[in-house]
């Protein structure tokens, strides 16, 4: 088993002073992800007013004053992962429209869905759903961009996970809004009513260059720079879309939107599966993020992001599932082992993407994105206590040499146990501690029913 030591300086750090903690967590493993590719061995993790306190030898903890104690044999710690982009409501088409390319799937089946059926009811209740997809699965900060936010906060804050909402922004009115000004308006109130919500941000979610004119563009610009909140957009998606505004604009979806100053560190590219080197330069140059679906591309057959040239010029790339509509899984476990593998297959090297690098992406990479690294991400004195428990004693993770890699390239998101959210517990045994599974399914079947009788 590979497993690197913690330097003197940094075990002192990391065993603190204080002896009164809240809860003391003891598993075999401890991956911390930063430094990258440490695993840590019989050590302990203690979390205290909501931030890790400490993480120490477990022959060290009897010094400790604990509230709760619990043992996690065979289990490994590591931080929550970040699922950096979504349509969480759109849980209640999953399976609808399978197998078809991705204008005809939005054109043809999806939009028209989503015009009968979205309501303030559906997106609370697919977003609860998807909620309890995730939480099973390892998620503790998801971003999401639907229709009616606010029923996305209320089943957020339910449940009691990270999120950060984009609010979309259309040229076309839809169940929530007219135009792009009501849509900007709503979405700001809205963040006005989140503000002392601790685990909710607000972003603007333009939806992509082809559905956005460029002048409610360039306000949403704008308006960022104002207010220092993030943007989050599709772009680059396929590269039929691309060519199209080339034709239409004479230049690429990119350059347009670093005209008008949409591009920068708060900007969150999703997909990008279509980039020459000239885009990977001017993304490094803007400190603009990428993040990655590789699950929903390959499936939508949209191209392939290419995550080693990106990461080789310093560009920070997440990774997000997309829609449940489009995946059809909300599982970030299957977008870490897809991303490696895939990263792999398009380099055309077995070495490319190891690992460490997926599980990166899937947190602090997520985490920086929404500017956050500081906060969540990673498993670091002094940071949110976003944790979550991977059992890796069953036989689909045995033999383990190596607990890192089993957790990329083994587990697919049943072995999640616990999960802490700033230091509470929302999933136990693996049971979200909030959310009513029987009667969360009772409401999915009237949906499909409802969704059904209309086709």
């Amino acid at each position: 088993m590979q497993i690197q030591p913690v330097s003197t300086e940094k075990r002192d750090l990391m065993s603190a002073t204080n002896s009164a903690v809240d809860t003391l967590l003891h598993p075999d493993w401890i991956v911390p992800v930063v430094p990258r590719g440490v695993t840590l061995e019989k050590h302990s993790l203690a979390i205290t007013d909501g931030r890790i306190s400490h993480i120490l030898p477990r022959a060290q903890t009897r010094k400790l004053q604990t509230g709760e104690e619990l043992d996690l044999p065979g289990q490994a710690l590591m931080p929550g992962l970040v699922n950096l982009h979504g349509h969480a409501a759109m849980s209640l088409l999953r399976g609808y429209a399978d197998d078809l390319p991705l204008m005809p799937w939005l054109e043809q089946h999806i939009w028209p869905a989503e015009g009968k059926h979205v309501s303030h009811s559906f997106v609370r209740d697919g977003t609860e759903l998807a909620i309890a997809e995730m939480l099973r699965s390892g998620t503790t900060t998801f971003s999401d961009m639907y229709f009616f936010p606010d029923a996305c906060a209320e089943a957020t804050i339910s449940a009691g996970i990270r999120c950060q909402i984009v609010f979309p922004i259309l040229d076309f009115p839809t169940a929530w809004a007219r135009d792009a000004d009501e849509y900007i308006s709503k979405g700001l109130r809205l963040r006005d009513d989140l503000k002392h919500q601790e685990l909710i941000t607000v972003g603007f979610g333009p939806h992509a260059p082809y559905t956005v004119s460029k002048p409610n563009l360039q306000k949403v610009a704008t308006l960022a720079a104002e207010l220092d909140i993030p943007i989050q957009i599709h772009l680059h998606e396929t590269q039929g879309e691309v060519l199209a505004a080339v034709e239409e604009h004479g230049e690429r979806p990119l350059d347009t939107l670093n005209a008008i100053g949409l591009l920068g560190p708060r900007t969150q590219c999703v997909h990008m599966t279509d980039l020459g080197d000239q885009d990977i330069a001017l993304l490094a140059a803007t400190a603009a993020h990428v993040v990655h679906c590789p699950q929903s591309n390959m499936k939508l057959a949209s191209g392939a992001c290419p995550t080693t040239k990106l990461l080789a010029q310093g560009v920070n790339v997440a990774l997000g599932t997309d829609s449940a509509a489009s995946n059809n899984d909300l599982n970030m476990f299957g977008e870490m082992q897809s991303a490696a593998m895939l990263g792999k297959l398009i380099a055309g090297d077995a070495a490319a993407l190891p690992a460490s690098e997926s599980l990166y992406m899937a947190t602090m990479g997520g985490a920086r994105a929404m500017g956050m690294d500081q906060q969540i991400g990673s498993l670091e004195m002094g940071k949110q206590a976003d944790i979550i428990a991977v059992d890796l004693s069953g036989p689909e993770c045995q033999p383990l040499y190596n607990p890192l890699s089993q957790l990329v390239y083994a587990c697919n998101g049943n072995q999640v146990s616990h999960s802490w959210v700033a230091g509470a517990s929302v999933l136990k045994e693996g049971v979200p501690a909030h959310i009513n599974i029987k009667d969360l399914l009772a409401r999915t079947a009237a949906w499909q029913e409802k969704i059904s009788s209309n086709d």
